[in-house]
């Protein structure tokens, strides 16, 4: 069985990161807030943000904090990979992550970097309540969707996925550097790995801030949506795809055949190619890391036991129920969709120098209060 990580030792001093984009005096006020609670280490991360705004991060250095930058917008979570390549080449330290706009008070930074330092968990995440009359609807009903298809995909229970206070042990870095995205979308994949790997997820209880109705953010609420759930979005276009080629071939093999067993097989053999393929090149992108061979053997004894789970609901739901066949196919498919992602993520397409979860390990997932 994996190990857990045992956590950072409670002597470290966490390092705080903030990326930053045409930021404010608000950062400046965050800097100052976390010296004033103790945690002066801060990296902050100027992406991009032009001439107009050197003069916040002049003041940031003035105040004895490294600041590192790009010539030109990345996007955060190529800002806080570089913070995290800086880190590094270091002794190896906690790492608290915490917005530039304000949203983050230097309370919760500072209850987030206990809760790391104390064991509470390997990943410790600042999660909001998105209540109370300041909070935009936008951001209320936005995070409500993400949070549901989090826990359909992942089984894990997140009150706040979209949260950029969160803290994690310095053994995770080499895994964080090797999650895709640049921008908006990273964190979101961060948390869908974290799901994978044998660690503890804590969460720690922050206020709920949004400044002038989160003016200040950068998030782009449509275009970053669907990135932040692109994954899931990306699972969910390829099972339509095999689902409208399956229902085609079942229907047609039938018709032409009279056995539903046949129709069954040969439409699941065809749909399944497909959809491995595309799961494998697009979806997952496990082309260049997975063995072809390993992931095809694995994705061939899933797809058996979805093809034997299909008969049998088709067949229950056709004969003994008397439901239409693609009423039947519909309801079937639905059923097993979530445990095929499941079973494809975790398993089939885990990522190069991912451990995938032994079948008695789970994410250890603890609410921690200050």
């Amino acid at each position: 069985m994996s190990a857990v990580h045992p956590g950072p030792s409670p002597a470290m001093t966490p390092t705080v990161v903030v990326p930053a984009y045409r930021p404010d005096a608000r950062l400046l006020d965050l800097l100052d807030g976390l010296a004033a609670r103790g945690l002066t280490d801060v990296l902050v991360v100027d992406d991009g943000s032009g001439p107009a705004f050197a003069d916040v991060f002049v003041a940031a250095q003035a105040r004895g904090h490294t600041v590192l930058r790009h010539d030109r917008n990345r996007g955060k979570g190529a800002a806080l990979r570089t913070a995290f390549t800086r880190l590094l080449a270091g002794p190896g330290t906690p790492v608290v992550t915490a917005d530039a706009d304000g949203q983050h008070t230097p309370d919760g930074v500072r209850a987030v970097a206990d809760a790391l330092v104390a064991g509470a968990g390997d990943v410790v995440l600042g999660v909001r309540s998105f209540t109370g009359p300041d909070v935009p609807l936008r951001s209320r009903v936005g995070n409500a969707v993400s949070a549901h298809a989090f826990r359909l995909a992942t089984g894990v229970r997140l009150p706040d996925t979209q949260t950029g206070l969160r803290g994690y042990a310095p053994d995770l870095l080499p895994r964080l550097l090797a999650v895709p995205g640049d921008r908006f979308e990273y964190e979101q994949r961060v948390l869908l790995r974290v799901t994978r790997w044998p660690v503890r997820l804590a969460q720690v209880p922050i206020a709920t801030v949004y400044l002038d109705r989160n003016g200040s953010s950068h998030f782009r609420p449509l275009h970053d949506s669907v990135s932040v759930l692109g994954p899931l979005l990306a699972f969910g276009a390829s099972g339509l795809t095999a689902f409208a080629v399956d229902a085609a071939l079942l229907l047609a093999l039938q018709a032409l055949t009279g056995s539903l067993l046949v129709g069954v097989v040969g439409a699941r053999i065809v749909s399944a190619s497909v959809n491995y393929l595309v799961n494998r090149h697009l979806v997952f992108r496990a082309g260049r890391r997975a063995p072809a061979r390993r992931s095809a053997v694995q994705y061939a004894a899933l797809a058996g036991l979805l093809l034997a789970a299909s008969y049998g609901m088709l067949d229950a739901l056709t004969g003994s129920l008397g439901v239409p066949l693609v009423a039947a196919k519909v309801v079937t498919d639905a059923t097993l969709f979530l445990a095929a992602y499941t079973v494809q993520r975790h398993v089939v397409f885990a990522g190069e120098g991912e451990v995938p979860a032994d079948p008695g390990t789970r994410t250890a997932v603890v609410l921690h209060r200050a």
